[in-house]
């Protein structure tokens, strides 16, 4: 399949997106006309440029405005067309993209469109270009691609084809069905752009919040499916705008661009290999786009173990104590690695000096959470489909001896590593020592804080590498503002991962100590399960907990909400309990004072209760900007 990306969807100059588009690995480009104006570069000199970074430069655009205009208007609208023709056989280009007329159009008469095509036709075939009409979704008077598709039709010329683009079609809900009836060879550009499920008007929505396909809420795969059942042969090109993309990285965009379209493309393969179809074979049906597989992969059996990384040794491994968590042993060629574990909760730390932290994660408060190990079926496949997806691959030095970890990067910086446990314990635990750990926990959930810029880049990276699922995302109200919480979890939920993007000012920060931490994150924690949480609750503060205060408003209003038995309520506020129910069970909870970005959760289900005590989040992140007021 070749792949393209607009210039629109990078930072930086055209130069710089074309770099970055030819480094992440796509095969074209579009050129935006803007990118092109404001650059000192000749039209000669792009096209050059685009040769020796071995990228084709698949189509100009925009052409707006020229249809359904009175003549005197359109002869003006030809001589606009006719220049930009030129420019484009300057710059080797033969597609030109012409969007639906928003502006100018005056006439709605589809005899009057097609013949004005026809003669736009006419004039693309004197510089040997082609035109791909496309319905903009708040055209005057052509915005669905449907009425486009007619139009194209009855103007019946060979340098006149459509373009269609997803969000325009998709952000109308057209029906789809239309699409079978396009020849491939008629449709002459497609751009696809995923987007979340907001309520506003389509051109805000458009121009504003576009992602990458698998980081919205559309079915891409079936629309992909339907256009490659036309036997469209061309690009498959990412058109989105999207403020953060246009201030991120140019190289990282780009790379999540491309992840997201091969993501894509190993989707729309395994359908028409599930319909016994060959989706590389050249000239099949469907098959135009010679699409290729990703190695498959199942979801993650559970979470193998959490790594964190500390200067503040001696404060956390004692909340660990107090945890209930047992000291296994220190990592036998890596004395600065040591292994606790509560049951099937593994908590690997790595103790680094203050410099080495520094140079390793700059601002990072001392302890942070640096790595997530998956437990899963074949870690070679796992890992072969993370390269090929274009993750970055940990460097690690391990000895002969020792069992082989393999992981990649994730958009936050932290490490994910994939690990296929064959028996009832990893086998890396031997590297530690004896795991004696008679408790029955693991690690109930990991919830991750991610920077807003490179918050729809970690939903891809979570669906497309590790198969899991993007639950709908919710507000959480906080003293500093919404946080925005979206769950990724496997289908049995025995891998959940809160995703969190913090307000601008995080809860760690308060006013008396922003000057001193304005660099520190959102914090992070891990939760991990127990039997019985007044059991955990008691040992952990016989050692000392110092546990996340909660005010009696909570205990009060609690008991208004679910009428509980007022022994109940009493140890639930004695132990600093949190507690939430639904229809199909319970959810106990408890948490941690915050060491750096860390902290930890004690939680019990009961029943078959899959939250996380949503109604508690405010209750928590009042309750760490209250204690951080105190530093």
């Amino acid at each position: 399949m070749r792949t393209s990306i607009a210039t629109v969807c990078l930072s930086g100059t055209l130069e710089e997106k074309l770099r970055a588009a030819s480094a992440a690995g796509f095969d074209g480009v579009e050129i935006f006309e803007q990118d092109l104006v404001v650059s000192p570069q000749t039209p000669e000199d792009i096209a050059e440029l685009a040769q020796e970074l071995g990228l084709t430069l698949d189509l100009y655009q925009p052409f707006r405005d020229l249809e359904g205009v009175d003549e005197a208007l359109f002869a003006k609208n030809l001589r606009r067309a006719e220049a930009k023709f030129a420019l484009m056989r300057r710059l080797g280009m033969t597609t030109m993209l012409l969007c639906s007329n928003v502006g100018t159009a005056t006439i709605d008469d589809d005899g009057l469109v097609a013949d004005q095509l026809r003669r736009l036709g006419d004039l693309a075939a004197r510089y040997d270009v082609a035109v791909a009409y496309e319905a903009l979704a708040w055209g005057r008077f052509v915005s669905e691609y449907d009425h486009a598709w007619d139009l194209v039709a009855a103007a019946d010329h060979p340098r006149i084809g459509t373009c269609l683009d997803s969000f325009h079609i998709l952000s109308r809900r057209t029906d789809l069905e239309t699409i079978a009836g396009i020849p491939g060879d008629k449709i002459f550009f497609l751009q696809l752009a995923d987007a979340p499920a907001l309520t506003m008007d389509v051109l805000s929505w458009s121009r504003h919040h576009r992602v990458f396909p698998g980081e919205g809420s559309w079915d891409l795969t079936d629309f992909l499916s339907r256009v490659v059942a036309t036997g469209y042969s061309g690009p498959v090109s990412l058109e989105v705008f999207n403020d953060s993309f246009r201030q991120a990285d140019t190289y990282r965009t780009a790379v999540d661009g491309l992840r997201s379209l091969r993501w894509l493309e190993s989707r729309v393969a395994a359908q028409l290999s599930a319909a016994g179809e060959d989706p590389a074979a050249e000239g099949a049906s469907g098959t135009a786009l010679d699409l290729r597989p990703l190695p498959e992969v199942a979801e993650p059996r559970a979470v193998d173990f959490v790594e964190l990384s500390t200067e503040d040794l001696g404060t956390l491994t004692r909340q660990l104590h107090q945890l209930g968590f047992d000291f296994t042993g220190f990592h036998r060629s890596k004395p600065h690695v040591r292994l606790w574990t509560r049951g099937q909760a593994r908590i690997v730390i790595s103790e680094i000096d203050s410099a080495a932290l520094e140079a390793v994660r700059p601002r990072s408060p001392g302890t942070y959470l640096r790595g997530i190990g998956f437990d899963v079926d074949d870690a070679d496949a796992a890992m072969h489909r993370a390269t090929l997806l274009h993750a970055i691959e940990v460097p690690r030095e391990q000895s002969h001896d020792e069992e082989v970890l393999r992981g990649v990067f994730a958009p936050d910086g932290s490490e994910v590593f994939f690990h296929r446990i064959t028996g009832t314990a990893p086998a890396w635990i031997r590297e530690f020592g004896t795991d004696t750990s008679a408790q029955t926990s693991r690690i109930d959930h990991v919830n991750l804080a991610q920077p807003a810029s490179h918050y729809d880049e970690s939903v891809l990276f979570y669906t497309s590498l590790l198969n899991l699922h993007a639950q709908p995302a919710q507000d959480v109200p906080s003293p500093s503002g919404l946080v925005r919480s979206q769950v990724m979890s496997s289908a049995d939920r025995s891998i959940r991962m809160p995703l969190n993007v913090a307000p601008v000012h995080s809860e760690l920060i308060g006013d008396k100590a922003r000057a001193q931490t304005s660099a520190d994150p959102y914090p992070e924690h891990v939760a991990i399960s127990c039997d019985d949480i007044f059991e955990a609750a008691a040992t952990a503060r016989a050692r000392g907990l110092e546990f996340l205060a909660v005010p009696q408003n909570y205990y009060e209003d609690l008991d208004s909400r679910f009428d509980l038995d007022p022994d109940f309520l009493g140890r639930l506020q004695e132990h600093h309990v949190l507690y939430d129910a639904d229809a199909s069970g319970e959810f106990l909870h408890f948490y941690t004072s915050t060491i750096g970005s860390v902290f930890f959760e004690m939680v019990e289900r009961r029943g078959d209760y899959r939250g996380f005590g949503a109604p508690d989040a405010p209750v928590r992140l009042a309750a760490q900007y209250r204690r951080n007021l105190q530093l």
